[in-house]
């Protein structure tokens, strides 16, 4: 692995707590700032694949997931990587990754998080 901030689950998962406990997302510039770094798509990148690696952890320990946390400053919505594959599947979810149905389920993910640890 890498000396980068950005592949330290550990610091991000914990940023990531915070901001459940805190009750809000945080935008994926915000959380390249909070580890030291500038906004570019090829770090955005490698922080979702960080954020794949707390994902499943957190599914293996029966925690919800906090990558939904990380949005678009545009829109407020998790990027395109966060739609994909198997998540998309499970949560039986099989619109648009933009609108006001895709607002209404990362609203409810978010939400599992923030009761989950809010109080922990």
């Amino acid at each position: 692995m890498t000396d980068s901030p950005i592949a330290d689950v550990e610091r991000v998962r914990g940023l990531l707590i915070a901001a459940a406990r805190e009750g809000r997302a945080v935008s994926y510039s915000e959380m390249l700032g909070e580890l030291g770094l500038r906004f570019t798509r090829p770090k955005m990148r490698a922080l979702c694949k960080t954020l794949d690696v707390i994902d499943e952890a957190a599914i293996a320990a029966g925690e919800p997931e906090l990558a939904v946390l990380v949005v678009r400053e545009s829109d407020g919505l998790p990027g395109q990587g966060w739609w994909g594959g198997a998540r998309a599947f499970v949560l039986g979810y099989d619109g648009p990754w933009t609108g006001p149905r895709a607002i209404k389920l990362v609203r409810e993910q978010q939400q599992i998080a923030f009761d989950y640890w809010r109080d922990r």
